[in-house]
């Protein structure tokens, strides 16, 4: 049996007027959310013209000189800034390859439990993390690697080797990082790749069962078939964040040892910004950032849509 789509258009207009006074309930918990966004990401972006000025605070933002593109000239012309740039780069493709496809395995393993009782003990466990701040995370990052009271240098030392500095050598920060936000958020990404999994219809299972498909081929030729679709919206809005590392994790595993690697674009306008009151400097690395991650996301969904997987418009 063939299912006609309905035509566009075929059904009666409804006037914006009478729509409203009829959904206002839904509007009214839209409220919110349009307000945040209003207020703490649309007027927020007035603050780009301070990227160029060269800014004074008796001055103001109005009454600061203009210097066009005078800091982004700076800012490429900087080595400090092009070795910010390549640490952003190379852990933000580190959690990319490793940390992307996280949530997916996590998600197509609670899928095929078959206890709901364990299933759901599972995703509390795996979700519990993502509400934990940096700060308490790190204080466990302590006690697993400290180099003197760390779990793991002491069973080391037990077994005859040496402490290994984790916190402190460049060569191990990206691994930690990674691993550890792996670990944190991880479990939460997973909440999306459920949701798609749950709505997936059941005969295609049971077509593929009767097929006589394994669990694995089941999970290869039906499971990530129809949740391609999402797979493809999350590595969009994951590619768009592509030069964001986040503040918090990356400035507590921060220290004199491994700055070297450890600066992101994060901490150095932090650091320039807020520390060195070059609020115009760090203003035009910020700009830098986002129209990067702005040109990544509309890349992403046009190299999607060629290739035939939809996008996000």
């Amino acid at each position: 049996m063939t299912v006609k789509a309905e035509r566009p258009g075929s059904r009666p207009q409804v006037g914006w007027g009478k729509h409203l006074r009829r959904h206002y309930w839904l509007y009214l918990f839209l409220l919110p959310g349009f307000v945040f966004l209003v207020v703490f990401r649309y007027i927020p972006m007035g603050g780009i013209i301070i990227a160029f000025k060269d800014y004074n605070n008796v001055k103001g933002v109005f009454g600061s000189p203009w210097v066009g593109v005078k800091h982004f000239e700076y800012m490429f012309q900087s080595a400090a800034f092009l070795r910010v740039l390549r640490n952003s780069i190379v852990i933000s493709v580190y959690r990319l390859a490793a940390g992307f496809p996280a949530p997916i395995l996590l998600a197509l393993l609670l899928n095929e439990m078959r206890s709901q009782a364990y299933k759901r003990t599972m995703q509390t466990v795996l979700y519990l993390p993502h509400f934990i701040s940096w700060v308490v995370v790190y204080g466990i990052i302590l006690n697993f690697l400290s180099p003197s009271t760390g779990v793991i240098n002491r069973l080391l030392t037990m077994l005859g080797g040496s402490p290994i500095p984790f916190l402190t050598k460049a060569r191990y920060f990206r691994s930690v990082a990674v691993i550890t936000d792996i670990w944190k958020n991880a479990g939460w990404g997973t909440v999306v790749y459920m949701a798609a999994i749950a709505g997936i219809d059941p005969t295609y299972y049971e077509a593929a069962i009767i097929d006589g498909a394994s669990r694995v081929r089941r999970v290869f030729h039906v499971t990530l078939p129809l949740i391609g679709n999402t797979i493809v919206v999350m590595l969009i809005l994951r590619a768009g964040s592509l030069l964001s590392n986040g503040f918090e994790q990356i400035y507590l595993l921060q220290n004199a040892l491994n700055s070297d690697v450890a600066e992101v674009i994060e901490t150095y306008t932090y650091r320039v910004g807020l520390r060195e009151g070059r609020f115009s400097f760090s203003s035009a690395v910020g700009l830098f950032q986002s129209v990067i991650g702005f040109i990544l996301i509309f890349l992403t969904n046009w190299f999607s849509r060629r290739i035939g997987e939809g996008g996000l418009w």
